[in-house]
């Protein structure tokens, strides 16, 4: 069967159930990638970069001529690759289950198709040229069923940042630093709620602290894919969208302007916790922490957090005070969240205040009975 070549939309419409192939360098793929695509690359950085050298100085003919001696020796290796790509019977559970899982499992409870059941491929490169069609060649040669998709990555993108431009039903959860809002928006979740965790996204909290014991963020590029993927998933059940309030820049990327001014214009759920509740939640979460890190961070907001104070707050650290350094900067961050929170048009109007005695689990029912009367 001769390969086919699919627009975006049903490209990912399949890639829910079929390994996607993307055969991009490494450190093409590295930087950023279609969220559970599986690096399988035609040529190395430095090949491609003679490959790109040739065909800019040299000719197109002499390009291929280069390429193919980079591709001959690994035609076999790649079918085998690929074989075990759609034999691994751990596949569902392994790159896709990753997408899926990013994706906030937004269409219930789908799963990919048996491995080994078609033996389907879909394969992409940057522009959908001559990488993607030399794979997909050698592939469909062997007897897998490969699909490319017209214009590579570079289609995926402009998708990716066509989704940021829609208008979508939001819900903003509220309130000061150590509320339990992620426990809370996970709660929301297994109620059925439709739910975005842009700090798991971003790989970041959100605070001066919000790398410590975290993975590496993602490049600008990797988080808008990932965001926009689960917009899309998201935005298909027609569910309001949760989300939890956030400055525009988490850790190092930024949330896209259009999605950020949409959520500064909607709904605020507000929950109200007394400090001393918040700070022993606080304590408990990153007290344990590696102190080190934890005076670093600190240092790192001194200029915000005014001289004197770092001061105190390290110190407090250094002589294991840690409810009196937690004490100082939460105050710190209510003050900016407070700021925040009231830099909004007609928050009057926005603002659903919900008084809670501590951070638990039963905020949740407090949360809905409001949502419900709205």
């Amino acid at each position: 069967m001769p390969v086919q070549k699919l627009d975006i939309e049903e490209f990912l419409r399949l890639s829910v159930d079929h390994p996607v192939l993307d055969v991009r360098s490494p450190g093409e793929y590295n930087h950023a990638h279609i969220p559970g695509a599986i690096s399988f690359p035609l040529f190395s950085d430095e090949e491609r970069k003679v490959v790109g050298t040739a065909y800019k100085q040299q000719s197109r003919e002499q390009a291929i001529k280069f390429g193919l001696d980079y591709f001959g020796v690994k035609m076999r290796k790649m079918v085998e690759e690929a074989e075990s790509i759609i034999g691994d019977k751990q596949w569902a559970i392994g790159n896709r289950q990753k997408a899926i899982d990013n994706r906030q499992s937004a269409i219930g409870n789908q799963q990919p198709d048996a491995a080994g059941k078609n033996k389907t491929l879909l394969v992409h490169c940057w522009r959908g040229g001559m990488r993607s069609g030399a794979v997909a060649w050698l592939l469909d040669l062997y007897g897998f069923k490969i699909y490319t998709l017209v214009g590579g990555y570079k289609s995926f993108r402009k998708w990716t940042l066509a989704q940021f431009e829609k208008q979508y039903s939001f819900r903003i959860l509220g309130g000061y630093t150590g509320s339990g809002k992620t426990h809370l928006l996970e709660n929301l979740q297994q109620k059925g709620e439709a739910v975005i965790n842009l700090e798991a996204l971003a790989n970041h909290k959100g605070s001066a602290f919000g790398n410590i014991g975290m993975p590496a963020q993602p490049s600008q590029e990797l988080f808008e894919n990932k965001l926009a993927l689960t917009l899309s998933e998201l935005a298909k059940t027609n569910k309001t969208i949760w989300l939890e309030d956030e400055s525009q820049r988490i850790g190092d990327v930024n949330l896209p302007l259009h999605i950020w001014k949409q959520m500064r214009k909607t709904q605020v759920f507000f929950v109200d916790i007394p400090f001393d509740e918040r700070l022993q939640h606080i304590v408990l979460e990153y007290g344990k922490l590696e102190r080190e890190r934890l005076v670093n961070a600190v240092i790192r907001i001194k200029k915000r957090l005014g001289g004197l104070e770092t001061k105190e707050a390290v110190n407090a650290l250094i002589e294991d005070r840690i409810e009196d350094c937690f004490r100082i900067l939460l105050t710190y961050y209510d003050k900016w969240y407070s700021k925040g929170l009231h830099n909004r048009e007609n928050l009057e109007a926005l603002l659903h205040k919900i008084p809670c005695k501590a951070v638990q689990e039963s905020n949740i029912n407090q949360l809905l009975q409001l949502q419900l009367q709205e």
